[in-house]
C-alpha cells in the first residue's frame, strides 16, 4: 500500500483497518490516518532519550496505550532513510489533539527525527496495531519495562487510571539518569519501583522477589510488560504459578506497518502449537502467555 500526501496541506487522509483493542472483540471501525503533523516540541529527556510532541488529527490523538505509528522520517544531511520508522505511542491527548513519542537516535531515520524544530512537518500514519486491554474488574496491575519499553508503558499510567485501577511499575535501565516515564507515572499516582544495573538490583531474581511481594500483598491482578526478554520470561513464570493474566508489547523491526509485508512475524505457543503472527497487524499487545522470546 502507497500514500501519496500533497506537501501543501495536513488534511488527513483514512485508511480502514481491522485493529482493536487487545482480546477486545471490538467493532471494525477505520482508525488510521496518514497525514502531516505539526512538531510543538523536541526536546532531550536525558542523555539518551528526546521527547517528541506534535499536533495531529482527532483520529491520530484517539491512539491507545501500545498502539504504534509510522513515521516517515526527515532525511539528514548525507543519509536517505527508505522507509518509515515505527514509534511506539508515548502519550495521545484527545482534547489537544497531540500524540507523543519517545526515541532513542541510533539510525538514520531517528537522526532524522533529531532535526525537527517547533512548526516543522512530520509525516506520521496511524494509529497502528493492537493495544493493550484493561479489564474493569482488574484493581491493581503491574507494568515492568526495561529501555524503549518504559515508553511503549507510559500511556498505561492515564488509562488505568481512568479504569479505576492503581499501577506499579517496576522500572529497569542501565543507570538512574536513564530512567524515562517516572514522572509521567508519578503524575497518575502510580507506585514507581526503579531498578538499574548500576546499582545491581536489575537482576531477574531481584525482579522476582519484588513481584511475588506485590503478588502476597494483593497488589497484582496482572501484568504488563515491554522491553526485556528476561523479566518477560520471569512474569510468565510467575503467571503460570499463581494463575494471573498478563500482556506484552512485542519490539520488532517493520517495513510497511499494516501487515501487507510480513517483515515482522515473530513465533508464539498458542495451547502448545507453534503459530506465526504479525506484530504489527496481530499485535504489537499480545497474550503474555503466548510470547516467546
Amino acid at each position: 500500500m502507497s500514500i501519496q500526501l500533497d506537501q501543501a496541506h495536513t488534511t488527513a487522509m483514512p485508511i480502514a483497518t481491522a485493529a482493536g483493542s487487545a482480546c477486545s472483540g471490538a467493532p471494525w471501525k477505520a482508525s488510521i490516518v496518514a497525514e502531516l503533523a505539526e512538531v510543538v516540541r523536541n526536546e532531550a529527556v536525558n542523555a539518551e532519550y528526546r521527547h517528541l510532541v506534535v499536533n495531529c488529527s482527532e483520529e491520530a490523538a484517539a491512539a491507545q496505550p501500545g498502539q504504534f505509528f509510522q513515521l516517515l522520517c526527515p532525511q539528514p544531511a548525507g543519509e536517505q532513510p527508505f522507509l518509515r520508522r515505527p514509534m511506539s505511542l508515548y502519550g495521545a491527548d484527545p482534547d489537544r489533539r497531540q500524540v507523543e513519542f519517545l526515541y532513542k537516535v541510533t539510525g538514520a531515520g531517528t537522526r532524522g527525527l533529531d532535526t525537527l524544530k517547533p512548526g516543522d512537518r512530520l509525516d506520521i500514519m496511524g494509529p497502528l496495531g493492537v493495544g493493550f486491554a484493561l479489564d474493569p474488574g482488574w484493581r491493581h496491575i503491574v507494568a515492568v519495562g526495561r529501555g524503549a519499553g518504559l515508553a511503549t508503558l507510559a500511556p498505561l499510567a492515564r488509562a488505568a487510571r481512568a479504569n479505576g485501577a492503581q499501577v506499579t511499575a517496576v522500572f529497569s535501565a542501565r543507570r538512574p539518569d536513564l530512567l524515562v516515564s517516572v514522572d509521567l507515572f508519578h503524575r497518575h499516582r502510580a507506585d514507581v519501583i526503579a531498578v538499574t544495573d548500576s546499582e545491581q538490583t536489575s537482576g531477574p531474581a531481584n525482579v522476582e522477589r519484588i513481584l511475588r511481594r506485590l503478588i502476597a500483598d494483593g497488589r497484582c491482578d496482572a501484568f504488563f510488560t515491554c522491553g526485556s526478554s528476561r523479566l518477560m520470561r520471569v512474569q510468565q513464570r510467575l503467571a503460570r504459578e499463581v494463575g494471573l493474566p498478563g500482556q506484552v508489547a512485542m519490539e520488532q523491526q517493520m517495513a510497511c506497518g499494516i501487515g501487507l509485508c510480513y517483515c515482522c512475524v515473530r513465533d508464539f505457543n498458542v495451547n502448545g502449537e507453534i503459530v506465526n503472527r504479525r506484530v504489527c497487524w496481530d499485535g504489537p499487545v499480545f497474550d503474555l502467555m503466548e510470547a516467546l522470546p
